[in-house]
């Protein structure tokens, strides 16, 4: 909020609106460049997350993101998930859609459970501790904390700092635990439509899915409202193909970044680099627990020890992606079940939230 920026006002008062506005952008771009040649995941998120919060800490970023940018990027963010959703998904996990349902409810229960652990921190709400570990769909988390009454500053940090230490860690534990070798890579994704047809379907599941979410009252419906639209034309395979353009993507996980970054005071860095130990430390646990119930999901639906790790593991999607594709495993079962527990966690989540923010409070 403006009452708690810091930083000199001397340098902020130099820079006008449309030049900060021009910083943020031009380095923000640069900087995704940069992140994208790592192999960064989501690297516009994480740029813009970046960018913004060095400008807001000396004083010379933009005060603020508008409402309607941040419900724009969170419903493209919501039809980028829901598009992740395909017919043959649902018939990968079909025959065992009970120990998938399970896993992902152990999962949603163990990252938790860690959560409300994270919120006896001082600084830290237990809403803005579940959010920040909950295992599933980081961008989409970040995206709604603060309607849910989150501090997004803590969560965006969290969030990724899992996703970075699963893809980091996964290839090694995958090689040296359950024995994956490299066979080969093939594609990575599904054919897209031409970019015109990815941007009418985000403006037809913005358009239908956002009013109907607030006319239920469906917390954090920006998101879900579009994504459970595309969710249906995805699965009736009514999307002809179509996904959101890469360039709108990339501008709406920017401007998440943006909005997270642009509210960051020194305080609020101290309380992250407070918190990050105790973080790391429950983030190995889910880890951990996660990998257990990847030897359960194995147990109960036939599929090898392999594939029960890669489609348990909590973050970094496309890293699994790549790591089954590369080790010759069941690509479709490890895709159906990551993307059911994305899905699963985004529509669960910001209604358990409010109901613990109701509880203790997310202030």
């Amino acid at each position: 909020m403006t009452e708690e920026r810091t930083g000199s006002a001397r340098g902020a008062r130099s820079f006008p609106p449309r030049g900060r506005w021009a910083l943020l952008v031009a380095l923000t771009v640069v900087l995704t460049v940069l992140l994208q040649g790592f192999g960064v995941p989501s690297p516009a998120l994480f740029a813009g997350l970046a960018v913004a919060t060095v400008l807001a800490l000396i004083g010379i970023g933009p005060d603020r993101i508008a409402r309607p940018a941040t419900s724009a990027a969170q419903a493209v963010i919501g039809v980028v998930i829901g598009v992740l959703a395909r017919p043959e998904t649902l018939s990968a996990v079909a025959a065992g859609w009970l120990p998938v349902l399970l896993v992902s409810l152990g999962t949603l229960a163990v990252s938790m459970a860690a959560g409300l652990l994270l919120g006896v921190q001082r600084g830290v709400s237990p809403l803005t501790g579940m959010l920040a570990l909950t295992a599933g769909g980081a961008s989409g988390l970040v995206a709604v904390t603060r309607e849910l009454g989150g501090d997004e500053r803590i969560v965006s940090v969290i969030q990724y700092l899992r996703v970075g230490m699963v893809t980091a860690t996964m290839p090694i534990v995958a090689t040296a635990v359950f024995g994956a070798g490299h066979v080969g890579v093939g594609g990575t994704g599904p054919a897209t439509g031409p970019w015109y047809l990815g941007v009418a379907l985000v403006a037809v599941c913005a358009l239908v899915g956002v009013p109907v979410a607030n006319r239920l009252h469906v917390p954090a419906g920006a998101l879900l409202g579009p994504m459970v639209i595309a969710l249906a034309l995805s699965l009736t395979g009514l999307t002809f193909d179509a996904s959101p353009p890469t360039l709108l993507v990339d501008l709406a996980y920017a401007v998440i970044g943006w909005q997270a970054g642009l509210r960051f005071t020194r305080p609020a860095l101290r309380t992250v680099l407070r918190i990050l130990p105790l973080a790391t430390v429950l983030i190995l646990v889910i880890v951990a627990a996660c990998a257990g119930l990847g030897l359960v999901l194995s147990a109960a639906t036939g599929a090898t020890q392999l594939d029960g790790y890669l489609a348990t593991t909590p973050g970094g999607i496309y890293a699994v992606l790549a790591t089954a594709i590369s080790s010759g495993g069941d690509v479709t079962f490890v895709v159906a079940v990551q993307v059911l527990r994305v899905i699963f966690m985004l529509l669960v989540a910001p209604f358990l939230a409010r109901l613990v923010g109701r509880r203790w409070g997310g202030g």
